[in-house]
C-alpha cells in the first residue's frame, strides 16, 4: 500500500482503509461465523421491509420524475415480495460449500516436501453498480460468504435504497458478532468518489462493474484497481431448420419477453431459411401478443405481410442493440455456419441458444460459439448465479481471465499456496541467481 493512499484525509480511502481491516479478520474465520451472520440478514430485510421500501419508493418516485426508462425502474423498484425472494437467496448463500480452504490441488514432492494450492478470500471488493439494489444484498452476501469486504458503490438514482439496504446489513453482521465495516457504502453520490474509488489500488483488491457499456469501459479504462470485466447482453436465440416449432417459440418468448431489462433476455433471433416459412408467422403473433416490436431483415420483413406484429426494418445498429426493452431483431439465415458468423460478429459474448432436434447442429454450434454460455433447447434467461445453483450472482464477466459468466463464491477468491516441510532447504546448484530452475 502506497504511503499516500495509508494517509490521505477522503471519505472514500476513509471507507477502503476500514474495509482492509475488516477483511482481514474475515479471512479466517470459520463457516459457521458467516453463515450466521447471513442467517441474521435475511431475517433483517424481511423485518425491515417496509423501511426499505419506503427508502425505494422515493427513489422510484424520483426516477419517473426524471422521465427515466421504465425498463430502469423496474430494475429500481423493491416491493415486499422481491425483497423475500433477496432474502431468500441469501439462505441459499449460506447454504452453500464455503470455497475458504478448499483444496485445488496437493501433492508430496519427491524429496518430501507437501504442497497445496488452496483457495483464499480476495481482500476487499469493490462494486460499481447501477439501478439495480437487489445487487447491494447480492454482492454483500457473497461477498461475506468467500471471506471479503465489500464496497458498494451504487448510481445516484438508487441512493436512498442502498443506504436503507446497508444500514439493515450492517446492523445484522454486527449482530453476529462480525465487523460492521465488512459492508460499506461508499459515500458520495458524484462521479468522484467513483474515480477515486477506481484509483485506490492497495486498499481495494478489485472492482466489478455491473451496468451499461458505458460504466463497464469507463472503469475498465480509468482503474488503476485491478476489474473482473462484466458485459452487456446482446443475446441471441437461433432457430435451426426441421425445428420443433413449438419449443422454439416458447424458447423465444421467453428468451426475449419474460423479462425484457435484464442482460440475459434475449435481442436477436436469427432463423434458418429451411423453416423460416413455417416458424416465422407463429413467432410473430406469438410477439405481437407479448407487445414486442420485430426489427426485422427483408425476408422477415416479407413474412410478416398480414401478420398482426409491429414489424420495422432492421438497421446496422440494431444487430448490436442491447436493447432493454420490448425490442427485437431478427434475420433468416442460410445456415448454422451463417448463424455463427453473425453472432461472432455482433454479439457481446454473453449467451446465444440454439434451438435445434440434431444432437451434431447442436454440437457444433456449442462449439464454435465463443460466449460465455452457450444454451441447447433452452432460454437464455438461465444465464444466471440463482438458476445456476451459485444462490446468487456477483455478476456475468464476459472476459476471459480469472472468471467467465456467472460468478458465484468460487470466482471471489483467489488461491495461495502453502508448503510443508521438516527442515527442508534447496540444494546449492539451484540457488544460483538466474540458474536452472531459478523463479524470478
Amino acid at each position: 500500500m502506497t504511503s499516500d493512499l495509508a494517509t490521505a484525509d477522503s471519505p472514500v480511502l476513509a471507507v477502503a482503509r476500514r474495509a482492509r481491516e475488516a477483511a482481514a479478520a474475515l479471512a479466517p474465520l470459520p463457516r459457521r461465523a458467516k453463515d450466521d451472520a447471513l442467517a441474521a440478514i435475511a431475517d433483517a430485510l424481511v423485518a425491515r421491509s417496509a423501511e426499505i421500501t419506503a427508502a425505494n419508493a422515493e427513489d422510484v418516485a424520483r426516477a419517473r420524475e426524471a422521465g427515466t426508462a421504465e425498463s430502469v425502474i423496474d430494475r429500481l423498484t423493491l416491493d415486499d415480495d422481491r425483497i423475500a425472494a433477496i432474502a431468500a437467496d441469501v439462505r441459499k448463500v449460506a447454504g452453500l460449500p464455503d470455497p475458504v480452504g478448499e483444496v485445488l490441488r496437493g501433492y508430496t514432492l519427491p524429496n518430501g516436501l507437501d504442497v497445496r494450492q488452496v483457495r483464499v478470500p480476495l481482500g476487499v471488493v469493490g462494486i460499481i453498480y447501477e439501478a439495480r439494489p437487489n445487487v447491494t444484498v447480492d454482492a454483500a452476501a457473497l461477498c461475506l460468504k468467500s471471506g471479503n469486504a465489500v464496497l458498494l458503490r451504487g448510481s445516484a438514482s438508487a441512493y436512498r435504497s442502498n443506504t436503507a439496504l446497508v444500514a439493515v446489513l450492517r446492523d445484522a453482521v454486527v449482530s453476529a458478532g462480525l465487523p460492521a465495516d465488512a459492508v460499506q457504502l461508499v459515500p458520495g453520490e458524484s462521479r468522484d468518489s467513483v474515480r477515486e474509488l477506481m484509483r485506490a489500488r492497495g486498499l481495494v483488491d478489485v472492482l466489478i462493474p455491473r451496468g451499461g457499456a458505458s460504466l463497464i469501459r469507463t472503469v475498465v479504462e480509468g482503474s488503476t484497481v485491478p476489474v473482473i470485466e462484466t458485459g452487456t447482453g446482446n443475446c441471441h436465440v437461433y432457430v435451426d431448420a426441421q425445428t420443433d416449432l413449438a419449443m422454439a417459440v416458447g424458447i423465444l418468448l421467453n428468451s426475449k419477453a419474460q423479462r425484457v431489462s435484464v442482460c440475459n433476455s434475449a435481442e436477436t433471433l436469427l432463423v434458418h431459411q429451411d423453416v423460416a416459412d413455417a416458424f416465422l408467422p407463429l413467432a410473430l403473433a406469438a410477439l405481437a401478443e407479448a407487445g414486442v416490436t420485430v426489427h426485422g431483415d427483408e425476408a422477415v420483413l416479407k413474412a410478416a405481410e398480414g401478420s398482426p406484429a409491429t414489424v420495422v426494418p432492421a438497421t446496422e445498429e440494431d444487430w448490436e442493440a442491447e436493447y432493454l426493452s420490448y425490442d427485437l431483431a431478427a434475420a433468416v439465415v442460410p445456415s448454422l455456419e451463417a448463424a455463427v458468423a453473425h453472432i461472432r460478429r455482433w454479439s457481446s459474448g454473453h449467451t446465444e441458444a440454439i434451438v435445434t432436434p440434431s444432437q451434431a447442429a447442436a454440437r457444433r454450434f456449442t462449439q464454435l460459439v465463443d460466449s460465455t454460455t452457450v444454451a441447447v433447447n433452452a432460454s437464455t434467461r438461465f444465464t444466471d448465479g440463482g438458476e445456476f445453483g451459485f444462490g446468487a450472482e456477483i455478476g456475468i464477466s464476459t472476459q476471459k481471465l480469472h472468471a467467465r459468466g456467472p460468478m458465484g463464491l468460487p470466482e471471489l477468491t483467489s488461491t495461495k499456496y502453502i508448503v510443508t516441510g521438516d527442515g527442508h532447504v534447496r540444494g546449492e546448484a539451484a540457488q544460483t541467481v538466474g540458474g536452472a530452475g531459478d523463479a524470478c
